[in-house]
């Protein structure tokens, strides 16, 4: 017998006020749905079919190689989403069908796992996930008698005494493959919303006393996300989760609610993450490396040992022992190796540092490569761009670059080789040479004295 998953995520979501699918919003990261469809892998299901609707080649985009995707062409309601689904997935009579909302990413593979462990023993029909909430209001009340379901009520079709219970469905179910089949080909669509309600089904099912529940203890796995505000509150559960699952495996974390992780980021033993941390995307942390305060890495290698501060790190490559910032940004395409600095307000752009390589401050270096243990004092500028093309700039081993240097691509600065401060280079210096580009000094004696006779003589 296998676990045949339908994961319903046709709907538009009105509410977010955007043309994307609401169910391809990130929540740490990754798309709502992928979540729900990771979930459901991990709990054993061995066939996955997601129904898509509104803006379905980005929800299709979003999930992951194997699973179907099946066009709900009009959007009927969740038992007309089940029969797109069942019509797709062939002959499921004798299989466990399990079905799940694409829009609750804080269900976890364990809660599965329970809810289809709890239909196995059993001897119902269906067996659905339920929670109790102190504000149910939204959600679709569980009428009981005793530990049977006898049906499912949504809130816009309850009367008073309905809206008054506590427990509602998780919108969750695991079905008798069959007596899902059967039971659809029966729901109608008599409701305020005109809608065929997956919920009818049980009532259907219930009539023989088969359907049974299994009640969440965590109530925010059941949270659906409909609103900006819902998917706010699903992406903090979701963060605090990942947090908590670092610190446990060893990641010290001053303020975890001020730092920010994606699910794809690894991070090693160590790692120190300070207030404002935001690590995105394919972002790797060695270990013994402080990242933060107020620090973007996204898409970007970092070393053991390293310090990162107040500066953003997008798609570069950074060696052990590396210092960057305060206030630096390192641009897609750089390469810093071992003991190398990028300081106060230096921006690095397709460049490769060299190791033990420095710049401490106040430069922009673009499109270049930079040996070992050279120096590039402040002001330093590679002026990589010529208005039609950019060129490089090749700066050699132990270098000593003088502040506020003009680089001129393009051009070679070779080994040992020296520039004067204010130097505009627009030729290639030799290795061991000094380059010098500066227009003689002037100086004006009694300068001071003229300019205020001038002063006084137009005031009069």
């Amino acid at each position: 017998m296998s676990v045949r998953a339908i994961v319903l995520a046709a709907g538009r979501g009105t509410r977010m006020k955007s043309d994307l699918s609401k169910v391809v919003f990130p929540v740490a990261g990754q798309p709502l749905v992928s979540w729900v469809v990771a979930a459901v892998l991990e709990a054993g299901a061995d066939e996955v079919t997601v129904v898509v609707g509104h803006g379905a080649e980005d929800v299709e985009a979003a999930l992951p190689e194997g699973v179907r995707a099946v066009v709900q062409d009009q959007q009927l309601g969740t038992a007309h989403a089940a029969t797109t689904a069942l019509a797709a997935m062939g002959d499921v009579s004798d299989d466990t069908v399990m079905v799940v909302p694409g829009d609750s990413p804080l269900l976890t593979a364990d809660t599965l796992r329970e809810l289809l462990t709890a239909h196995a023993a059993g001897e119902g029909r269906c067996t659905l996930l339920t929670a109790v909430l102190a504000e149910p209001s939204g959600y679709g009340r569980v009428i009981r008698v005793g530990d049977r379901v006898r049906a499912i009520v949504e809130e816009r079709d309850a009367d008073e005494a309905q809206r008054e219970i506590t427990e509602v469905a998780a919108s969750t179910y695991v079905f008798e493959g069959a007596g899902l089949v059967d039971t659809l080909t029966d729901v109608g669509n008599e409701n305020e919303q005109g809608e065929y309600y997956l919920t009818d089904a049980i009532a259907a099912m219930a009539s023989d006393g088969g359907v049974f529940a299994v009640v969440v203890d965590d109530q925010q796995e059941v949270l659906g996300v409909n609103t900006h505000e819902q998917l706010s509150a699903a992406d903090s559960a979701m963060r605090r989760r990942i947090n908590a699952e670092w610190m446990e495996a060893g990641v010290w974390m001053q303020d975890p609610d001020t730092v920010y992780i994606d699910a794809s980021v690894q991070l090693a033993a160590g790692v120190r993450l300070y207030p404002g941390t935001h690590l995105e995307g394919d972002a790797v942390i060695g270990a013994d490396t402080e990242i933060g305060p107020n620090t973007v890495v996204r898409d970007s290698q970092i070393g053991s040992g390293c310090r990162v501060w107040f500066s953003v790190v997008r798609g570069a490559e950074v060696a052990d022992g590396v210092e960057v910032g305060p206030y630096a940004s390192l641009r897609p395409g750089t390469v810093m190796a071992d003991d190398s600095k990028a300081g106060t307000f230096v921006e690095l752009k397709a460049t490769s540092l060299g190791k033990g390589s420095k710049i401490p401050h106040l430069s922009y270096v673009g499109d270049a490569s930079i040996g070992e243990q050279s120096n590039l004092g402040a002001g330093t500028i590679t002026c990589n761009y010529d208005g039609f093309n950019k060129h490089r700039t090749v700066i050699g081993d132990r270098v000593f670059i003088g502040s506020d240097t003009m680089l001129v691509a393009p051009v070679q600065i070779e080994d040992d080789a020296y520039t004067g401060a204010g130097s505009v280079i627009t030729k290639d210096v030799a290795a061991g040479s000094l380059a010098v580009e500066r227009s003689s000094q002037k100086e004006l004696p009694g300068y001071a004295d003229r300019r205020a006779r001038l002063a006084e003589s137009e005031g009069e």
